[in-house]
């Protein structure tokens, strides 16, 4: 008899987990997801960004972000420019929805649109931190499998994303989010007209920053497959951003060292 009241009970158990999991919107996917790809609270990590054209690698570019957390759960960061030695001392600054690039040769700062190519296929908005969640309304597709980053075959959620306002990186996206975990295997992102921009495969989980999270991120090219970006994330560590350093006033003053 108690038997078989354990076997009833777990089964009820998972029987109610399957409910509850059933009952996600695609905006609960969404968030879950924002919520492995970012931590809970302000930190700081290395890129290194290396762009390959038909498998041989000719640009490499070093930075250091730095983002604080907000309770609106939007990130607003600061991204220094390590190397290479031309771009070293530059600075990015995402303040709400504006980007700023502030170079300490002209010591002025100029507006820069998320889309506004960094290193190769990688763009201003692949680098900051980004609330899906917060800029896009997600529909349920599907549930199908995709290959992942890693070349292994994942049983995910499909979701269509549509901008909320024209300060989203881009119009809209394909984003495929595991079904087990909630992580983020495949992003696809497109144009106004529909035309496909870049995919991103998330890959390199790894336990930082108080979760399993991506320390890669491959970019391919939506027209020439041969051009290829990939972001190394390195140095991870909780870090108090101050608040002076996300004011674009501030930026000739910037030290982190």
């Amino acid at each position: 008899m108690m038997r078989f009241s354990l076997i009833s009970g777990l089964l009820f158990s998972l029987f109610a987990s399957g409910q509850a999991l059933a009952t996600l919107s695609a905006q609960d996917i969404l968030k879950k997801s924002d919520e492995v790809r970012n931590p809970s609270r302000s930190f700081s990590l290395s890129t290194t960004l290396v762009s390959y054209k038909n498998g041989k690698q000719f640009e490499t570019s070093t930075l250091r972000l730095y983002s604080r957390a907000y309770p609106s759960g939007q990130f607003r960061s600061l991204v220094k420019f390590v190397s290479p030695q031309r771009d070293a001392g530059k600075l990015t600054l995402k303040s709400g929805q504006d980007l700023w690039l502030y170079d300490p040769a002209s010591q002025a700062s100029v507006p820069i649109s998320p889309q506004q190519r960094l290193l190769g296929q990688a763009a201003n908005g692949d680098v900051v931190t980004a609330n899906w969640n917060y800029d896009y309304q997600a529909t349920l597709v599907k549930e199908e499998q995709v290959l992942d980053g890693e070349r292994q075959l994942r049983d995910c959620y499909r979701l269509h994303l549509v901008a909320r306002n024209s300060d989203a990186a881009y119009p809209s996206m394909e984003l495929w989010v595991d079904k087990q975990d909630f992580k983020s295997c495949k992003a696809e992102f497109y144009a106004v007209n529909g035309s496909l921009l870049k995919t991103t495969y998330f890959r390199g989980y790894q336990p930082v920053l108080g979760g399993s999270r991506p320390t890669e991120a491959v970019i391919i090219d939506g027209i020439n497959s041969q051009l290829v970006t990939v972001l190394k994330h390195q140095d991870f560590a909780w870090y108090d951003v101050p608040e002076a350093w996300l004011q674009r006033d501030y930026l000739p003053h910037f030290k982190d060292d």
